[in-house]
C-alpha cells in the first residue's frame, strides 16, 4: 500500500490515544495520537508521513488531515490533558511550518495551545538542521512544546539543544542494552543533558513492571506502556490508575531506601577503612617507604594513589598497581590536576570540614575502567588521592 492508496480509505482511518502517566501525580497527564488504516492489516499513519517514495505535498496532506481529525476528536478534553501530535520535521520545514501552525490556530484558542506537544523524531531530520529552529521557534512561541522522540545513541546533542525541547523520549528497552544501558555515558549524558535545559523524560513501551521500575530508577517522570495502559478509542479518567501506580511506586522507593542504606554503608565502611590506613601510615611525598607501605595496606580497595597540594600539583609520584606489584612512577610529580570539575572545591571543602571525600563514579583515563576516588587532608597543604579498583566497587554495590 502507498500514500495515494491511503487516500482512498480514509473512511477506515482510526484514531487511539496512549494513554500517558506521570511518576508526580499519578495521574494521566496527556495522549500520544495514533492512527491506523483498519482492514486485513493494520497500517500505521505515522509510516505514510515518512514514506519518502512519496511526493512531500501528499505525505504533508496526509499528516494534516491525521493531526486535524485527531484536534477534532480531542478538543473537549483537551483543558485537562495534553494531546503529543506527529510532526515530520522535514515536511514541517517544508513550508517553514506555516500550514502546521495555521491547522493548530484553526482549531484551538490560543489557551489551550500549551496543551499540545508535537513529536519529532531529531534524529530523522535532513538537510541544514538550522533551518528547522525557525518554525519550531515561531510555533513554540504560542505555547506548543516540543516532544524528541527515539531519544538514544544516534542523537546528537547540539540538536537536542537548538530544539529546546520540553520531553525527551526513551525507549525503555534501550535500558536492558549493553551498548546503551543505565550506566553508559549516553544515558547519563542525556539524563545530565534533561536535568540542564528543564526538559522531562518519558519512557515508552513499557511492558512489565520491572520496565517500570527501571524507568522509575533511572529519572522518568512520564510514562506508557501497555503495561501501564493499551491505546484506548476515547478518553478515559485521569485517575484510572492513581491507587495502582501509587502503590507500585511506593514498592519501588521503599526497594530503593533498603539499596541505597547498604550502600550508603558501604561507602561509610570504605572510606573509614581507608583513612584509618592513611592516619596510621601518615604518607610523605618526599618518603617513598611510606608510600609503598601504604600500598600494601590498601591493595584490597585501590589501584592507585599520589598526594597533591592545595593547588593541584603533584607532590608525591603515582604510586601504581599494575601486573601484581605497585610500581613508582616519578614521571607523575609536578602535573596538576586543578582542571579537574570540582578539584579546588573538593580542597577547601576538606580543609574545611576535616573529613574525606568519595567522589561521583567516573572512567579513569589511562584505564577506561569506572572507578571512584577518596581523597583526604594528610596535612595543612597535602591531599592524598586513592583510586578505587571497579572490582571492589562491583563486589560491594557501590558502581553507581
Amino acid at each position: 500500500m502507498n500514500v495515494l492508496d491511503v487516500f482512498d480509505q480514509l473512511d477506515a482511518l482510526e484514531l487511539l490515544y496512549e494513554p500517558i502517566y506521570s511518576a508526580d501525580e499519578h495521574v494521566l497527564i496527556g495522549y500520544e495520537v495514533i492512527g491506523f488504516l483498519l482492514g486485513g492489516n493494520s497500517y500505521k499513519i505515522k509510516d505514510f508521513i515518512y514514506d519518502e517514495t512519496a511526493t512531500a505535498d501528499l505525505r504533508l496532506e496526509l499528516q494534516h488531515f491525521f493531526v486535524e481529525e485527531a484536534l477534532k476528536a480531542s478538543l473537549e478534553q483537551l483543558k485537562d490533558v495534553s494531546l503529543f501530535l506527529p510532526c515530520n520535521p522535514n515536511l514541517l520545514m517544508a513550508d517553514f511550518g506555516e500550514s502546521y501552525f495555521n491547522l493548530l490556530k484553526k482549531h484551538l484558542d490560543e489557551s489551550l495551545m500549551s496543551q499540545i506537544y508535537l513529536v519529532i523524531p531529531e534524529h530523522k531530520v535532513k538537510g541544514d538542521f538550522e533551518q528547522l529552529q525557525h518554525p519550531i521557534r515561531y510555533i513554540k512561541t504560542y505555547g506548543v512544546k516540543i516532544a524528541l522522540d527515539d531519544i538514544g545513541s544516534k542523537s546528537k546533542l547540539d540538536q537536542i539543544l537548538m530544539l529546546e525541547p520540553a520531553v525527551l523520549k526513551i525507549n525503555v528497552n534501550q535500558l536492558n542494552y549493553n551498548n546503551w544501558g543505565a550506566q553508559s555515558h549516553v544515558f547519563t549524558t542525556i539524563q545530565s543533558l534533561a536535568v540542564k535545559i528543564g526538559a522531562t523524560l518519558m519512557f515508552n513501551n513499557i511492558q512489565t513492571d520491572y520496565q517500570l521500575h527501571l524507568a522509575w530508577k533511572n529519572g522518568a517522570r512520564y510514562f506508557k506502556g501497555n503495561y501501564l495502559q493499551n491505546p484506548v478509542k476515547e478518553f478515559i479518567s485521569r485517575y484510572t490508575l492513581k491507587e495502582k501506580f501509587r502503590s507500585e511506586c511506593q514498592h519501588f522507593i521503599s526497594a530503593e531506601k533498603k539499596q541505597l542504606v547498604l550502600k550508603f554503608e558501604e561507602m561509610k565502611n570504605l572510606q573509614k577503612k581507608i583513612s584509618t590506613i592513611i592516619e596510621e601510615v601518615k604518607p610523605s611525598s618526599n618518603n617513598v617507604e611510606s608510600l609503598l607501605q601504604l600500598s600494601k595496606r590498601i591493595e584490597g580497595y585501590a589501584f592507585r594513589f599520589y598526594i597533591c597540594n592545595e593547588e593541584g600539583f603533584q607532590t608525591s609520584p603515582n604510586i601504581l598497581y599494575k601486573d601484581g606489584e605497585w610500581n613508582v612512577q616519578n614521571n607523575a610529580i609536578g602535573k596538576n590536576w586543578s582542571w579537574r570539575p570540582y578539584f579546588l572545591f573538593n580542597i577547601i571543602k576538606m580543609r574545611n570540614d576535616e573529613k574525606g571525600q568519595l567522589s561521583a563514579v567516573y572512567s579513569d583515563i589511562e584505564t577506561g575502567e569506572l572507578t571512584r576516588t577518596y581523597s583526604m587532608a594528610i596535612n595543612n597543604k597535602e591531599f592524598v588521592f586513592v583510586d578505587i579498583t571497579y572490582d571492589y566497587l562491583y563486589e560491594h554495590n557501590i558502581v553507581n
